[in-house]
């Protein structure tokens, strides 16, 4: 597919990512997107940091929590270091617009194009007759949620590479379909690097997860120092020293996983970490690890409990930035409606 409209696009460089309010964020979200949030900052023009809570009704949370939830993860946002006064932070079922391109894109995005969505096809099992339609066309509202601002980059891990590659074929078609070759950007993905990935602490070849039903597979941003030590004592290693290169972490997903995080969190190079701990138990590198984690976690902690502790504070943060989205994404949905040719009066 050709990037010509992404090449004519001029618009301003503009992100946009978001998180769903589901379960408690963990050290995987943390390192593998927040820590991304704050830097992409000082990189473009603007960035579009959302809490996605219509995708997350496609799991069936419980209607009594999903607005607390949406507050944590905002709150989780701020305390990462996400400026709500440079950085637009909102949740995304308070701008409707979302919602009604989604509807256009569902009329331009074809079957067989979410058929072949991985995802999809992990989290509805052998049941997919069984699952929801949002479930199905989840990845069409990702690309309503990104275009609606005509997001320019957007953060993503290696699991969500084909949802961006859907929206990029959405806009595409959209502009071809509709004869505005330039509307859309092709939104380009700004891959993550190190700690982009971080595994399970107690299986290194699953993906940290907040749906985990086990609480010891994932570092919490507000677990406690006795609580990250009692998970990290307790991950799976095996009953050999540390390597002391890069190349003896190979067919050992556990151990490197946990050298990976040390690094992440410390800032270093794995080599780095491997010269200072290679050759060492366990018994050495574990409290190390859980050292360097409850530091670092410690202020997120503390800025987490503190915004939580004040929802009206939090809840006026985030009017501001919805006030502020919907500047940006209603002139965007009146253009989308000129050019479908819906009737206005």
């Amino acid at each position: 597919m050709t990037d010509t409209p992404s090449q004519q696009y001029s618009g301003p460089r503009r992100v946009f990512s978001g998180m769903q309010p589901t379960n408690g964020l963990h050290l995987g979200n943390y390192l593998g997107a927040l820590q991304k949030f704050v830097a992409l900052q000082d990189a473009f023009e603007s960035c579009i940091y959302c809490v996605v809570d219509l995708h997350a009704i496609t799991a069936g949370p419980d209607p009594k929590e999903l607005a607390a939830k949406s507050r944590e993860v905002a709150a989780a946002y701020i305390a990462a270091g996400v400026d709500p006064t440079r950085s637009i932070i909102f949740i995304q079922s308070a701008v409707r617009e979302h919602s009604e391109l989604a509807w256009v894109f569902n009329c331009v995005a074809r079957m067989g194009w979410l058929e072949r969505m991985t995802q999809f096809k992990d989290k509805a099992g052998k049941h997919a007759e069984r699952s929801s339609v949002g479930l199905f066309d989840y990845p069409v509202l990702q690309a309503a949620d990104i275009l609606l601002y005509k997001a320019t980059h957007v953060p993503v891990g290696e699991d969500q590479k084909q949802h961006l590659e859907l929206s990029r074929d959405i806009a595409q078609k959209f502009n071809n379909d509709y004869e505005a070759p330039a509307f859309f950007p092709l939104p380009e993905p700004l891959i993550q690097g190190p700690g982009a990935r971080i595994m399970s602490l107690r299986d290194g070849t699953k993906k940290m997860s907040k749906s985990d039903p086990s609480d010891m597979t994932r570092i919490n941003l507000t677990d406690d120092a006795d609580t990250i030590m009692n998970k990290i004592k307790k991950a799976t290693t095996d009953p050999h020293p540390l390597p002391e290169a890069k190349e003896g972490l190979a067919g050992r997903p556990e151990v490197e996983n946990l050298v990976g995080i040390y690094a992440a969190v410390s800032d270093r190079g794995v080599d780095d970490v491997l010269k200072e701990f290679g050759g060492k138990g366990f018994g050495a590198f574990k409290p190390a690890l859980a050292e360097v984690l409850a530091a670092k976690l410690a202020p997120i902690a503390a800025d987490m409990r503190r915004l939580n502790a004040d929802p009206a504070a939090l809840d006026a943060i985030l009017a501001d930035g919805a006030d502020r989205a919907r500047a940006i994404a209603q002139p965007i949905m009146a253009e989308v409606r000129d050019v479908v040719g819906f009737w206005r009066a």
